[in-house]
C-alpha cells in the first residue's frame, strides 16, 4: 500500500520504476534525501544512475511508483520542479561560441534572475570558480576543468534549492575536482541539497549518504562509513615482491571475490567475514604474511555487486603469448619540447622507462601529458629534443616504431558503427597483421580482455567498460613492446577498473613497458613509478615512497592526493625532478 509522501524531505520516492519498451531500467526504488545533504548515487555501467537522475529532474516520467521533489509531484507538477532545481547532465551543455560572461548572463535570463541579483551572484560565482580572468574567453577554448566549473556556475546562478549533478567531475583533473568540491561544500553549508552520481570512490567518501544501484535495483543506502564497515573482516593484504604467485594462489581460492595487484602488495577480498582460512593462509605464508586491513568504499562496492564472473583469472590462463623481447630501456626521452607559437605545451622533458615497468603520468588538465604521449607515438613532431622507443630512434625510425607500440587514447579510437570483430580486424591491419597472424592475434586477445562472446555486437551498443576492453584489445593484439594508455579508466566503475589493472600488471610482467595517464589518483598505487607534470614540465619522477620522502617536510604515510597537491601547488613546481 502506498503511504503519503513526506513534504519535509527534499526528495522522496516510493516504488519508483522506469521501463524503455521491454527493458527495465529501474524498479522498486525507495529513496529519501534530506535538506542540506550531499547525497551520492553509485553503481556500475548500466545500473540506472542517469535514468534515476532524469526522473528526479522531472525530465522522464516514471512507469511505476511516484516521486516528490521539493514537495511537488514530478509528473503532475513537473514545471514546478524544473523551475526550482539545477540539473547538470554528463554532457553539461554550454554554448561554445559564447564567452564565460555570456553563458552566465544567458542562464540568468532564462531563469528570470533580476539584474541586481545577477550582478551579486555573478561576482561570487566567478570568484569561487576562479574564472574572473576568463570572463571574455569563449567556452570552447576553456580547459575541461574550467568548462565544468562554468557549467556548475550556470546551474547555480538562480540559487536552486536542489542541485542534481550527473558525473560532475568525470575527466577532470584532481586539482579542478578539489575546486569543484569546495564549491559544493560551500553551497551545502548554506542549505542547498546536492544529489550527484560519481565513478570516483574518493568523491563518494565525501558524501553525507550514498545509494548503491545495480541492474536497476537499490542495493543499499547509508553513510559512507557504515557502508565500508559492511566489508570489515573481509579485506586482507600481502606485501611481497612475488605478486604473480600470490595472484595465482588467490585466483584458485573460491572464497576470494576480488583482488588488486598493486605495485608492492596484493589486496584481496573474501566473500564472507569468517576470516582467512588456515589452508589459504598457509599457501600464502611463504610468499608474504597476509594481514587484515581497513575496508573502504570500493570494498563495499565489490561486496554488493560482485558476480561469479568477476573472480580472478590465473596468469596461466592469460599467458598464451608474450610481448617480444625489448631493450632494457623501453623509452628514453631527452629534452623533449613542443611549442605552439609562444606557448610551450611540453618543456624540456627527460626520463627513462624500463621494459616491464608501469609508470603513471599525473598532472592537471593542460599539463602536457597527452601532447608528450603523442610525441612518443610519432603523432606529434617535437620542436626540440630526441627519444628512443623500443631501441629505435624516434626521429629516423618512426615507421618501424609504430609496429612496436600500442596506443589507447582518451576517447577509445574505435569505430562505433562496426562490430567488435570488425574493429579487431581493422586494427590488426593497421598494425600490419594479416592472414593467419591476424587470426592468431584475435584468437589470443579476445579471451585475454574478456570479449570472446561479443563478435557481432555493435561497438556503440557496448557499455563503457566493454568499450574499454575492446580498445585495449585493439592496442595490444600485435603484442607491442611499449604501451601508451591515455586516461584508460575514465568513468568506469571499480570492478571494471580492477579487471583492467589486473591485465595491465600481467602485460607488464610479460615484459611490456606501460606509460599510463590518469586523473584517478588511487590508480597511482598500481604503478611502479610516478611522473608528475605541470605547465609542460616534469616536476617529479620516482616511486611513491621517493616522492613522499622528498616532500618538505618528508611525510612517509602521505596519501596520494596529498602528495599530488603538495607538488602541484608548491612554488618550485616549475623545476626540479625527484627520483
Amino acid at each position: 500500500m502506498v503511504t503519503e509522501l513526506s513534504a519535509e524531505r527534499i526528495i522522496e520516492a516510493q516504488g519508483l520504476g522506469r521501463r524503455f519498451g521491454h527493458q527495465e531500467a529501474l524498479a522498486d526504488i525507495d529513496l529519501q534525501v534530506e535538506r542540506g545533504e550531499i547525497f551520492g548515487i553509485l553503481g556500475p555501467d548500466g545500473a540506472g544512475k542517469t535514468t534515476l537522475m532524469q526522473l528526479l529532474a522531472a525530465i522522464l516520467d516514471p512507469t511505476a511508483g511516484r516521486c516528490r521533489v521539493l514537495g511537488f509531484d514530478t509528473v503532475r507538477e513537473s514545471s514546478q520542479v524544473t523551475d526550482r532545481i539545477g540539473y547538470m547532465s554528463q554532457g553539461f551543455t554550454l554554448y561554445d561560441r559564447l564567452s564565460v560572461e555570456e553563458n552566465l548572463a544567458f542562464s540568468a535570463r532564462i531563469r528570470g534572475v533580476p539584474d541586481a541579483a545577477y550582478r551579486l551572484r555573478r561576482q561570487r560565482l566567478l570568484q569561487m570558480a576562479g574564472l574572473h580572468d576568463a570572463v571574455d574567453r569563449e567556452a570552447r577554448v576553456l580547459s575541461g576543468g574550467m568548462r565544468k566549473k562554468l557549467s556548475l556556475c550556470t546551474n547555480l546562478i538562480h540559487e536552486p534549492e536542489l542541485l542534481l549533478l550527473d558525473e560532475l567531475s568525470l575527466g577532470v583533473d584532481p586539482l579542478s575536482r578539489q575546486e569543484l568540491w569546495k564549491m559544493l561544500r560551500t553551497f551545502r553549508d548554506s542549505g542547498m541539497t546536492i544529489v550527484l552520481t560519481t565513478p570516483y570512490m574518493d568523491e563518494a567518501q565525501a558524501c553525507d549518504r550514498l545509494a548503491f544501484l545495480h541492474r536497476g535495483h537499490l542495493l543499499a543506502m547509508d553513510s559512507p562509513m557504515a557502508l565500508s564497515d559492511r566489508a570489515r573482516g573481509r579485506v586482507y593484504e600481502v606485501v611481497t615482491a612475488r605478486l604473480a604467485e600470490v595472484h595465482d594462489i588467490l585466483s584458485a581460492a573460491p572464497e576470494v571475490i576480488s583482488g588488486q595487484w598493486l605495485a608492492d602488495r596484493y589486496r584481496f577480498q573474501l566473500d564472507n567475514d569468517d576470516g582467512l582460512s588456515e589452508a589459504l593462509r598457509m599457501k600464502l605464508h611463504y610468499l608474504g604474511v597476509p594481514h587484515p586491513t581497513t575496508p573502504d568504499l570500493e570494498n563495499a562496492f565489490v561486496q554488493l555487486t560482485a558476480q561469479p564472473t568477476d573472480r580472478l583469472a590465473t596468469t596461466d590462463s592469460l599467458h598464451t603469448a608474450s610481448a617480444p623481447a625489448a631493450p632494457a630501456t623501453a623509452i628514453a626521452a631527452t629534452e623533449i619540447s613542443v611549442r605552439f607559437g609562444n606557448f610551450s605545451a611540453v618543456n624540456q622533458v627527460s626520463f627513462r622507462i624500463a621494459a616491464g615497468e608501469v609508470v603513471g603520468w599525473l598532472g592537471p588538465n593542460g599539463a602536457g601529458k597527452t601532447t608528450l604521449i603523442r610525441v612518443l607515438c610519432g603523432l606529434q613532431r617535437p620542436s626540440s629534443g630526441e627519444a628512443e622507443i623500443a631501441g629505435l630512434p624516434l626521429a629516423t625510425a618512426s615507421a618501424q616504431i609504430k609496429a612496436r607500440i600500442g596506443y589507447m587514447s582518451q576517447r577509445f579510437s574505435l569505430y562505433p558503427d562496426l562490430s567488435v570483430i570488425e574493429n579487431l580486424r581493422f586494427f590488426a591491419g593497421v598494425y600490419g597483421l594479416s592472414g593467419q597472424r591476424r587470426r592468431d592475434a584475435i584468437r589470443w586477445v579476445k579471451p585475454l580482455v574478456g570479449i570472446d562472446d561479443l563478435d557481432v555486437s555493435r561497438t556503440n551498443a557496448l557499455s563503457g567498460a566493454m568499450r574499454q576492453r575492446l580498445a585495449l584489445a585493439c592496442a595490444i593484439m600485435h603484442q607491442p613492446s611499449v604501451l601508451f594508455l591515455d586516461e584508460p579508466t575514465s568513468g568506469v566503475d571499480p570492478m571494471a577498473r580492477r579487471r583492467f589493472w589486473q591485465l595491465i600488471q600481467w602485460l607488464a610482467r610479460s615484459g611490456m613497458a606501460i606509460l599510463v595517464t590518469t586523473h584517478y589518483l588511487e590508480e597511482a598505487y598500481y604503478c611502479h613509478r610516478l611522473g608528475l607534470m605541470h605547465n609542460g614540465r616534469l616536476i617529479a619522477l620516482g616511486t611513491l615512497d621517493e616522492l613522499r620522502s622528498a616532500l618538505q617536510p618528508p611525510d612517509p604515510g602521505a596519501p596520494m592526493d596529498s602528495v599530488f597537491m603538495a607538488y602541484i601547488t608548491r612554488p618550485s613546481s616549475t623545476a626540479g625532478v625527484v627520483g
